[in-house]
C-alpha cells in the first residue's frame, strides 16, 4: 500500500472521526473546543457555527432567528465558498463514512458491473431542497432537521443511537444495492445546499491531459463522476459545482494528472484557449 494513493483518504477520516469525537467531548466531558451538533455548535465557546440549510428551514418556518445563529452561518457560508462548499461532504459530514464503504463495497463486489433498472437523476437534491423548505413553511417546523441522517448519525455517537439508525442502514443498502452514492450524489438537500455555496470557490482539482495515459481509476473512485467529463479530452479545471474536493481521484491517479489548485492559472487559460482551437 502506497501512502500517496490513500493520502486524501486517510487526512479525511482523521477530519471527519476527528471531529466526531471533539464533539463527543465537547457535550460529554464539557471540553470548549467545539460543542454542539453539526446543525448548531460554538467553537472555543465564543464562535457560533451554524448549518445553512438549517437556518433556511428555521426562516421558512417562521421561527425568529438569533444574531448568533446568523454569523455562524454566515461563518460557514464563507468557509465553504472559499474551499469547495461540498468539500463538507467529503471532509466533515459523518454519513460519508457509510456511504463511502457502500461504494467501496460496490466495487468489490463488482455490483457496478450489474446492469441497473433504477435511474435518477443527480437534480433530485435541488427537488428535495426545495420541497424541505415548502413543508417547512407550511408545518411551521424545520422539516429536513427532524428526519436528517447527518443528525440522527452526529447525536447517535455523541448520545447513543435509537431508532433512527434503521434509516442509516436503509442508506447504506440504498447505495449499495439500488444506486451508486445515492443518498449524497441524487437526494441530500445538505449536498445542494453546499453545492450552491461553493459555485465559485476558487479550490478546485486540475486535470493535465498531457500527463493522462486514460486508466480511468479517477472516475472508478469518484463519487461524482460526471464532474471528470474532461478525461482524455482536454487539460482544465473541474468547475462543476457537485465536485467534493476529496481528492480521491488524485490518491488514485498515478500519472500525476490530476491535482489541487487555488485558482485559474495563466497556463490555465492558455491551454483552454489552444484546446479550444
Amino acid at each position: 500500500m502506497k501512502w500517496s494513493n490513500y493520502k486524501y483518504l486517510i487526512l479525511r477520516r482523521i477530519v471527519q472521526l476527528g471531529l466526531l469525537f471533539l464533539y463527543f467531548a465537547g457535550n460529554i466531558y464539557g471540553w470548549k473546543i467545539i460543542r454542539g451538533t453539526l446543525s448548531s455548535s460554538s467553537l472555543f465557546g465564543t464562535i457560533p457555527l451554524s448549518d445553512p440549510f438549517a437556518i433556511l428551514q428555521m426562516f421558512a418556518a417562521g421561527a425568529t432567528i438569533g444574531a448568533n445563529a446568523l454569523v455562524g452561518a454566515l461563518i460557514i457560508t464563507l468557509f465553504y465558498g472559499i474551499i469547495g462548499g461540498r468539500a463538507f461532504c467529503s471532509w466533515v459530514c459523518p454519513v460519508n463514512l457509510i456511504t463511502d464503504l457502500a461504494n467501496w463495497l460496490r466495487r468489490v463486489l463488482y455490483l457496478d458491473k450489474i446492469e441497473r433498472k433504477v435511474w435518477m437523476s443527480r437534480n433530485v437534491r435541488y427537488y428535495v431542497f426545495g420541497l424541505a423548505l415548502l413543508v417547512s413553511a407550511i408545518s411551521g417546523l424545520a422539516a429536513f432537521e427532524i428526519i436528517s441522517p447527518i443528525t440522527i448519525m452526529h447525536r447517535g455517537v455523541i448520545f447513543g443511537f435509537g431508532s433512527g439508525v434503521g434509516f442509516l442502514i436503509a442508506i447504506f443498502l440504498f447505495d449499495l444495492f439500488v444506486t451508486k452514492n445515492g443518498w449524497c450524489g441524487h437526494i441530500c438537500p445538505l449536498g445542494a445546499t453546499h453545492s450552491i455555496i461553493g459555485r465559485f470557490a476558487p479550490l478546485s482539482v486540475k486535470h493535465n491531459a498531457d500527463n493522462c495515459t486514460l486508466c480511468m481509476k479517477c472516475k472508478e473512485v469518484c463519487p461524482e463522476s460526471q464532474v471528470l467529463n474532461m478525461i482524455g479530452k482536454r487539460s482544465e479545471l473541474v468547475t462543476k459545482q457537485e465536485c467534493t474536493n476529496c481528492g480521491r481521484c488524485i490518491d488514485v491517479c498515478n500519472d500525476d494528472a490530476l491535482s489541487f489548485t487555488i485558482f485559474k492559472s495563466k497556463e490555465s487559460n492558455d491551454e483552454n484557449k489552444q484546446n479550444i482551437n
